[in-house]
């Protein structure tokens, strides 16, 4: 019997780490019909991306559904321009899937472009545009001659891609941009921050701290960032690449073709944003640099300490489950998590690679399960059979994990929270304090302790569940367990 009772061909993308060795997780697979993953699809992918650049008009050409999707997708904030939060659609109807809606496109774009004027145009396609087979690159290219700005296909239809594939998709359209602009930096040391975007105010938390190593940020991929600072990020002398998942691929494309080499850093916890600190001043070879980097370390490492350990004595010893879009950020939690004295006792990703996999299993603890492109079912049996106290997800999770009587974090674009930088990972840190220690968990809800559960679980997989899940009824307003 594998760990938790699932579909047979899901056994492969679900290990427990047992000695050494990397585990030799299953991945990079098409899901399982029927087993209802959690990944989004490429459309959605590419969106997520894009849609932080905040003085482009994004257009959605396909039904309203694909728009209202994904509408102020990410809590991306903004220092300025407000018009990215707006979502357009050519809203395609029937008649447009018989006839075609090129035509509705066309007049779309330049009805917007009279309103709006915006500096660039991402236009993106969706299923049914692939179905029917409008010509989204001839359209937007006649636009972009007529109007004289940048209007931009982003080529998202896909049935059985995933988000990475819209990753793909949303960097070749910002390489489009990139370039078109001349810029002369004030600084000789000059970066970029691709995979930053600004969730919650992130990049107002870690920016000050590379300008006060004498750094210039020329662009954000594309947390609160403007067209023309896209259009100038070639000047840049290094790409420092936060998210992997969805910006690797452009840091390579503009290393081949600007020679700019890139350092994959992380901002979350004080251990990486340290290092991704040190890794700057030491590309850049200055000892000025390198020496304000370790005072700013010490400086703000000292002052945050005294918050860190306060939470600390409230959580330490608690259990924690992660399952995470890439594999970026769960690299980032876990070791976070051990900065805050928890264990990591589940970790998931939904588009890991083999190589991704490879590293978590280095980093994570004997009994740890590892698990690709999870679905409900088996994160509600591995929550269980593990003891989880608390699951770092996404909202999509949340209320799986309230059902279980299991605390919750949201680590994705819903959150309200700065998480990155010194102060960033204190917010973490009061987050996870406050969720695990909430007085709501003493409440009469139906919840079994995660030393019985998993004995019940390891004794009896699903039926216990189902049986304890059906004892709970509604008697004249009284909640009988």
């Amino acid at each position: 019997m594998g760990i938790i009772k699932t579909f047979e061909e899901r056994a492969g993308h679900i290990k427990q780490k047992n000695g050494t060795d990397p585990v030799p997780l299953a991945c990079n697979n098409e899901s399982l019909a029927g087993a209802v993953s959690q990944r989004a699809c490429v459309y959605s992918g590419a969106r997520v991306v894009l849609n932080p650049l905040t003085d482009a008009l994004h257009l959605v050409h396909g039904p309203i559904g694909c728009a209202s999707y994904t509408w102020d997708i990410r809590g991306s904030s903004t220092s300025g321009p407000t018009l990215y939060k707006k979502s357009f659609s050519t809203d395609m109807t029937v008649a447009d899937v018989i006839f075609g809606g090129e035509k509705k496109l066309a007049g779309a774009i330049r009805e917007l472009a009279a309103r709006y004027r915006p500096p660039a145009f991402f236009v993106y396609s969706t299923c049914i545009v692939g179905v029917i087979g409008d010509d989204l690159k001839a359209v937007c290219k006649s636009a972009s001659e007529d109007l004289g700005m940048p209007v931009i296909p982003v080529i998202s239809e896909g049935f059985r891609g995933n988000k990475n594939e819209g990753y793909k998709a949303a960097c070749n359209a910002l390489f489009e941009l990139i370039g078109t602009r001349d810029y002369a930096p004030e600084s000789p040391y000059s970066v970029n921050f691709l995979g930053e975007y600004n969730v919650a105010g992130d990049l107002w938390a870690i920016k000050p701290l590379f300008v006060e190593m004498g750094v210039e940020i020329i662009a954000s991929f594309t947390g609160d960032s403007r067209v023309e600072e896209i259009q100038r990020a070639h000047k840049a002398k290094l790409n420092l690449v936060q998210c992997g998942g969805s910006m690797t691929y452009l840091a390579k494309k503009m290393e081949e073709t600007y020679g700019i080499p890139y350092q994959r850093v992380s901002f979350f916890g004080i251990g990486e944003i340290s290092s991704a600190l040190r890794t700057t001043a030491e590309h850049f070879e200055d000892p000025e640099m390198m020496e304000r980097a370790e005072e700013i370390i010490a400086r703000e490492s000292a002052r945050i300490a005294p918050e860190i350990e306060r939470h600390r004595s409230r959580v330490a010893g608690k259990r924690a489950a992660i399952y995470m879009g890439g594999a970026a950020k769960a690299i980032s939690l876990v070791r976070a998590f051990g900065e805050i004295g928890m264990d990591v006792v589940i970790i998931g990703t939904q588009t890991g690679s083999r190589d991704d996999y490879k590293k978590i299993s280095y980093i994570v603890k004997e009994g740890t399960v590892i698990i690709d492109d999870a679905n409900p079912l088996e994160l509600k049996e591995l929550l269980v059979k593990q003891g989880a106290d608390l699951l770092v997800a996404g909202v999509k999770e949340r209320f799986l994990a309230y059902k279980l009587g299991v605390a919750f974090c949201d680590f994705n674009h819903d959150r309200t929270a700065t998480f990155e930088g010194f102060d960033g990972i204190v917010n973490f840190a009061r987050e996870v304090d406050i969720t695990i220690n909430s007085p709501v968990w003493n409440l009469p809800i139906e919840r079994v302790s995660g030393a019985r559960m998993r004995t019940e679980v390891e004794t009896e997989i699903g039926a216990e569940m189902r049986r304890e899940q059906s004892s709970v009824i509604d008697a004249g307003g009284e909640t009988v367990v």
